[in-house]
C-alpha cells in the first residue's frame, strides 16, 4: 500500500468559509485551519479582506485575490459577502467551485432571497450547509442541489423525534 506524505498533495484544503454582511460583520464564518489561533486573529483577517476587496465589483462572476500568503475567492450579492480561502499553493479552480457550491446552495436554501435579514432567518441552514460543503478542510461536496437536498434532509421536522419524521 502506498503512503502518501500529506493529503494536501492529493486535495487542496480549504482554510476557511466566510459570509459577512455588507459592513464585514460576521453572519456566518467557519475556520478549518491553525492559521488564525485566536478569534481575534480571526476577526482581523476577516476585517482585512472585507476592507481590500470591497471597492471590487465581483457581483457577476468570483473574484480572485492574494491575501497574506492566502488565496482568497469572493463573490457579492445583495448586502452579503461569500469568501472561500485556501493556500497560495491550491488550485483556484477547485476553490472557485466551492464558492460557487456554497452561494448557490445557499440561494436555493433562501429560496433566491440572498440578503442578510433571510440569512439571519436561516443560518442553521447555512451553517448546515458549509458543514456539507467542507469538513476539518477537506472538500465533500460542491454541486448545490446535492448540498441543498442533504441540508433539507436534516431540517425536514427539527421538533419531530427521528422515528417520527416521514420523508
Amino acid at each position: 500500500m502506498a503512503h502518501f506524505s500529506s493529503s494536501h498533495d492529493l486535495c487542496p484544503l480549504v482554510k476557511n468559509i466566510l459570509l459577512l454582511d455588507s459592513e464585514g460583520k460576521r453572519v456566518a464564518v467557519k475556520y478549518f485551519s491553525d492559521d488564525w489561533p485566536t478569534n481575534s486573529a480571526k476577526l482581523a483577517f476577516e476585517k482585512s479582506v472585507f476592507t481590500k476587496t470591497l471597492k471590487t465589483n465581483a457581483r457577476t462572476e468570483a473574484e480572485i485575490a492574494m491575501f497574506e500568503n492566502n488565496i482568497v475567492i469572493y463573490k457579492f450579492v445583495q448586502d452579503l459577502h461569500f469568501f472561500v480561502t485556501g493556500s497560495d499553493d491550491d488550485n483556484e479552480l477547485i476553490l472557485a467551485s466551492v464558492l460557487q457550491g456554497f452561494f448557490d446552495a445557499v440561494a436555493l436554501i433562501l429560496r433566491n432571497n440572498v440578503d442578510k435579514n433571510e440569512a439571519l432567518e436561516n443560518l442553521d441552514l447555512i451553517l448546515l450547509c458549509i458543514d456539507e460543503i467542507v469538513d476539518g478542510g477537506m472538500i465533500l461536496e460542491t454541486d448545490a442541489s446535492t448540498i441543498a437536498g442533504k441540508v433539507a434532509s436534516h431540517s425536514i421536522d427539527a421538533a419531530a423525534p427521528l422515528s417520527e419524521q416521514v420523508l
